[in-house]
């Protein structure tokens, strides 16, 4: 019966330690993230501007170069307010893991109501 019980006590410490660690990992798969890289979106292509107001969803292509990506393209979907809708050409700051470009965000120094995700 003792034996059973010391058992039943290892299982469960095991089982609350697995848990603990899956959830302290994070996005990125470790306990600490990596650092972000910075870099720049050259858009080239926006969906249209909707006629409502406020923020609306806008998908956003374009090619991504930084550090350690050359030239990517990648896409995107936000939170965009309508007044300042992007435009092809236009350059965005962003921040990725490095050499995962796939994985961008906007990474403007005060996104303010315009941006999300």
């Amino acid at each position: 019966m003792l034996l059973q019980i010391v058992f039943i006590v290892l299982i469960a410490g095991a089982l609350v330690a697995l848990l603990m660690n899956f959830r302290g990992r994070g996005r990125f798969g470790g306990f600490q993230r990596a650092q972000l890289e910075a870099g720049t979106l050259r858009i080239t292509g926006v969906s249209p501007r909707p006629a409502g107001q406020g923020e609306q969803f806008v998908t956003i292509t374009g090619t991504l170069s930084g550090p350690s990506v050359p030239a990517e393209t990648v896409y995107g979907r936000f939170a965009w307010d309508v007044n300042q809708w992007p435009f092809p050409g236009e350059d965005l700051p962003v921040a990725y893991p490095p050499g995962k470009p796939q994985h961008w965000q906007i990474g403007h120094p005060d996104p303010g109501p315009a941006f999300g995700s």
